[in-house]
């Protein structure tokens, strides 16, 4: 896949780059390693000084930064506002927090002393992908900066503008030249990368054949991996729920970053009991919903990133379509303007075994099953290869207990939309991943927890 900027609101290529050579990709990890070597011995008061301003130029070119990124990946400007907002959050958040996340714990052992220490491991490899191209990239680095550990960034091939602001960022805010540094490269050199003992670990947000591949040549080398894959988040509504309230957050959980995020709700699972009034609701509020230009403040729904995703979407409904499934809206993509659009679409009466229920739909469209209890529905939602997050609405506090305990994800939230937030550890079981982001359980993923025992 080329590097270029190819704007997916009107197809145009705006700009190509040319991926680093052999020699250059050495160059940067020998200044990695070098810089590794310092940075290391470097205090947390000065780390955070420099994350603090890191927060600074990002919340001072708002605008800027988001811009690039709607014309990047086509996400809303306003979508893209709030993630750069929400990236200088989780830079001041590991900047105030990361020392006592890291200092040393005091063990009572048969030892005259002995403690927990937490120290950096060097220089970590992030591989990222393009529907949160920014925040992806801050929720690793902030909290693997304030260890003490170097970073080096294989971001999406399309959205190479935001892989060098970002650089550009962490270089500004005064962190030594290397601790931070973009690799412009294809996929095929991630290999090569994982190989080199310099590399001391990995972090990989995207694609399930891209988190396999990616784990499979750290296990190799026996190096530590954290995977944050696919998610067919199951969105369920029992009959106490606020109906009004589920209906409306679903709508923006579908739909949320143009419908790619791997934490959007795509399975909605409903109470037969209040089902017909759901997707009444529902079908209104998706038919209301304003595609267009995403620059344009009042749009509610961009273009998908890329023309292979949009046609992966379109070949997807249609599989589901001869699998039984009924297009209740939209089913088909918009060809009337330029731009990779497809339509907010609603799939109804899907058989629950079909291969496709099974599958991720990474686009604006939603799966509508009906289910007669709360069994039923705890049933349906865990049997996925995913585990990612759920949402789950209902008023009745024994099923809100049964909800959090029964349902196989990395997060439940009652009565909300699932989402990130720096305070609470993010991340998947099953076929979603492993390991952790955010909160203290993010920065001890990258780090040394070294025994002490002094006698």
């Amino acid at each position: 896949m080329a590097i270029a900027t190819i704007n997916p609101a009107t197809g145009e290529t705006l700009k190509t780059f040319t991926p680093l050579t052999d020699v250059e990709i050495e160059d940067k990890l020998a200044l990695a390693q070098a810089t590794f070597d310092q940075y290391r011995h470097t205090t947390f008061a000065q780390r955070s000084q420099w994350l603090n301003q890191a927060a600074t130029i990002l919340e001072k070119d708002t605008l800027k930064f988001a811009q690039i990124m709607t014309t990047e990946m086509g996400k809303t400007l306003q979508s893209a506002i709030a993630e750069v907002e929400k990236c200088a959050k989780v830079c001041r958040f590991y900047a105030e927090k990361a020392p006592e996340f890291l200092t040393d714990v005091p063990i009572d052992s048969d030892a005259s002393q002995s403690y927990i220490a937490y120290q950096p491991l060097g220089t970590i490899l992030a591989v990222m992908p393009w529907n949160f191209p920014f925040w992806q990239v801050f929720r690793f680095a902030a909290p693997a900066l304030m260890a003490g550990n170097v970073s080096i960034l294989k971001h999406a091939s399309n959205v190479p503008q935001c892989a060098l602001a970002i650089e550009s960022i962490f270089s500004q805010a005064g962190f030594p030249v290397g601790a931070f540094q973009t690799l412009l490269i294809g996929a095929d050199q991630v290999k090569s990368l994982i190989e080199d003992e310099r590399v001391k670990a990995a972090t990989l947000t995207g694609s399930e054949p891209a988190g396999a591949a990616l784990a499979s040549a750290a296990g190799q080398q026996i190096k530590k991996v954290v995977l944050e894959l696919g998610g067919s988040d199951p969105f369920i509504v029992l009959e106490s729920a606020d109906l009004e309230a589920a209906v409306a957050t679903a709508v923006k959980a579908r739909m949320l970053n143009n419908g790619q995020s791997c934490i959007a709700a795509k399975r909605f699972i409903v109470a037969e009991s209040v089902a017909d009034r759901f997707q009444e609701l529902m079908l209104a509020q998706f038919q209301a919903l304003i595609i267009g230009d995403p620059m344009q403040e009042d749009t509610d729904l961009g273009p998908l990133a890329t023309v292979s995703i949009r046609s992966e979407l379109a070949q997807q409904v249609k599989k589901a379509v001869e699998q039984g499934a009924k297009i209740l809206t939209g089913g088909e993509p918009i060809t009337d303007r330029s731009g990779n659009y497809y339509p907010p679409t609603i799939l109804t009466d899907i058989p629950s075994d079909s291969p496709i229920a099974q599958e991720e739909f990474f686009g604006p469209v939603a799966l509508l099953f009906r289910v007669a209890d709360l069994e039923a529905a705890i049933a349906l939602a865990n049997d996925i290869p995913f585990g990612l997050g759920a949402s789950a609405w209902t008023n009745n506090a024994e099923e809100s207990q049964r909800l959090a305990a029964e349902i196989e994800a990395g997060a439940v939230f009652i009565n909300g939309m699932v989402k990130s937030d720096p305070r609470l550890p993010f991340g998947g079981i099953k076929r979603s991943g492993y390991g952790r982001e955010l909160s203290s359980q993010g920065i001890h993923e990258f780090v040394n927890i070294k025994t002490v025992w002094i006698k």
